[in-house]
């Protein structure tokens, strides 16, 4: 980029000599170099002589220049200058693109580009979302402007009513008394259109009063009917003010609040009061109140039901909590413990010693993916969990695993082996080193008085032993091999520990 023809290019632009810095800026670059700030200056020049074909294609060389930004303002500019070219569908495609550079300091002026737009192309609709955005943003030094084509929108879309709301608006925030008077003429076309004549030509009438506004030939028509219509209205009956104090005993000589003349005197008289002297300022004032106050009811309730939803949950939490309940449940504890092969100490007690924990290890299979959960007994502060493990070398063995609150969860205080008796008496345990499951030898649990009983019913049988049976020796021999009363398991899960 030639810097000097730059800066002179610039120079020009501040005296007002346009065509002196386009014939500067030609030369400050390259042809098909990217400089983003010399395309920039050379849109603008162009745009004040409404070469605005020229002014787009300017923009959009400036917006191939990644380093130089301003992504925003040449979107926005670009915009302008399509639209300006009667080319509203490649505008829109632009502004919007400006829209989504949060970086750009002047947003409303792309919103009321993009409004202008799609008016264009007959969008209505879209057309006043942008110009609402435009009236609502803080940068905006002038809402009424954008406040003023909602209007008009509403107006297209048939919706009178909230073109009246959006003009009164814009009176709120117009200042110069021309905008007033043309938003005056507006407002009444709003109000014919919504069939409330009264109020059309009150709104006429201040759009003429000073005789500085002249209005359109089609705010003229509406004016006379308007006039007409409210003249009709007035002289066939009494005004809908009147008929409400008629109704409620005014204008008469009995008072409604006294009608026997007990008390001797009438209510005092409006003009005495100043109960009628209340302005359209004071009504607006009262309005926003009513809506504050409305506001709060709404947000009173709304706080009242997270109130009554906080409650219901606490209650169900606490009566879970109570109920034995809690997360993680004593099941996923039991089963994730037996999973990990007792490598899971997080799942352990606090309150163990670490003898205590080694026990506990000791006692849980190296590895069991398959844990049934059989039963539950829950209560708010323990819980037993019955369960059994299929283990490595076949079969399966029962366990009975202690648990203790744990904050709203669940941690193992302990875990025993569960042997299941039969006939009612004590197993024997078989002295393996495998991790098969322990079994019990049943015993012959014939007494010998049943032995006798037979033995007589049967000719010729031998009496029984003194000396027992021979399943009683080999449960005696067995019930030896086992004394040491340990239960044992491989040598390989000892390893692991």
């Amino acid at each position: 980029m030639n810097q000097q023809a730059f800066e002179a290019g610039k120079a020009a632009y501040r005296r007002g000599d346009v065509n002196g810095a386009i014939e500067a800026l030609q030369q400050a670059k390259l042809p098909g170099e990217v400089a983003g700030s010399v395309d920039h200056l050379m849109g603008n020049c162009l745009m004040k002589l409404g070469r605005y074909d020229e002014a787009a294609t300017a923009y959009g060389d400036a917006l191939r220049d990644t380093s130089y930004g301003n992504t925003g303002a040449l979107a926005c500019n670009r915009g302008r200058a399509l639209l300006a070219a009667n080319r509203p569908q490649e505008a829109i495609a632009s502004l919007t693109m400006a829209t989504k550079d949060p970086s750009y300091p002047t947003p409303y002026k792309v919103q009321i580009a993009l409004g202008n737009a799609y008016l264009k192309v007959g969008n209505a609709r879209d057309a006043g979302v942008a110009f609402r955005n435009a009236a609502i943003d803080e940068t905006n030094p002038d809402p009424s402007h954008a406040l003023r084509s909602l209007g008009s929108c509403f107006m297209q879309m048939g919706r009178s009513v909230d073109a009246v709301e959006a003009y009164r608006t814009a009176l709120d925030f117009s200042t110069p008394q021309a905008d007033q008077n043309a938003i005056y003429a507006d407002l009444g076309l709003a109000y014919v259109s919504a069939n409330r004549m009264n109020e059309a030509v009150d709104a006429f009438n201040h759009a003429t009063a000073d005789g500085t506004y002249r209005l359109s030939v089609e705010a003229n028509l509406a004016y006379e009917a308007a006039r007409r219509a409210s003249s009709h209205i007035n002289a066939a009956r009494p005004s809908e003010t009147d008929q409400f104090l008629a109704a409620a005993g005014y204008g008469s000589d009995i008072d409604p609040l006294d009608p026997l003349g007990e008390s001797g005197q009438f209510i005092p008289s409006p003009e005495d009061t100043g109960f009628f002297s209340i302005n359209e300022k004071d009504l607006v004032e009262q309005e926003k109140r009513e809506r504050s106050k409305s506001l709060g009811h709404r947000l009173l309730k709304f706080f009242l039901f997270l109130l009554v939803i906080a409650a219901i949950l606490g209650a169900a939490c606490g009566y879970g909590y109570y109920s034995g309940y809690g997360w993680p449940t004593q099941e996923n504890v039991t089963k994730d413990f037996f999973k990990s092969g007792g490598t899971d100490q997080d799942l352990l007690s606090a309150n163990l010693t670490a003898s205590q924990k080694n026990e506990i290890i000791n006692v849980v299979p190296a590895s069991s993916t398959n844990v049934k959960v059989t039963g539950v007994d829950r209560a708010m502060a323990t819980t037993k969990v019955y369960c059994t493990a299929a283990l490595s070398a076949g079969g399966e063995q029962a366990y009975e695993v202690g648990l203790s609150r744990s904050g709203f969860g669940w941690k193992i205080d302990s875990i025993e082996v569960d042997y299941p008796s039969q006939d009612g008496e004590d197993p024997v345990l078989s002295n393996s080193s495998s991790e098969s499951p322990v079994t019990a030898t049943p015993t012959n649990t014939e007494t010998p008085a049943a032995d006798a009983a037979q033995n007589a019913a049967e000719p010729g049988a031998e009496q029984p032993s003194e000396e027992g049976t021979p399943s009683e020796e080999g449960t005696q021999e067995q019930s030896e091999e086992s004394d040491d009363g340990a239960v044992n398991y491989d040598e390989g899960t000892a390893s692991e520990e």
